[in-house]
């Protein structure tokens, strides 16, 4: 299983306490299916040049991790642009 950071650490925290709460409304819950429908569908692609260290260190990385070095990359640059990217 991968590493959670500490936003998806306090989450499965919050949902083992029982601290979690159905949403109300149908009219909620769809649009929330909608949001992620669409966060999910991965439409695009991306061609970068990276430095052989760089991408070394990457894949590296990804298999401490135990997922694939795309999906780093990938997971790091949503981090990045939602705000949520921390250095260590």
């Amino acid at each position: 299983m991968p590493k959670t950071d500490s936003y998806e650490h306090d989450i499965l925290a919050a949902y083992d306490a029982g601290q979690l709460k159905s949403v109300a409304s149908k009219s909620e819950l769809a649009s929330i299916r909608s949001a992620a429908r669409a966060t999910a569908i991965k439409d695009k692609r991306v061609n970068i040049r990276l430095s052989s260290g760089d991408l070394n260190d990457i894949q590296v990385r990804a298999l401490e991790e135990g997922i694939p070095y795309q999906t780093l990359i990938a997971s790091v640059l949503h981090k990045y642009v939602t705000g949520r990217l921390q250095e260590r």
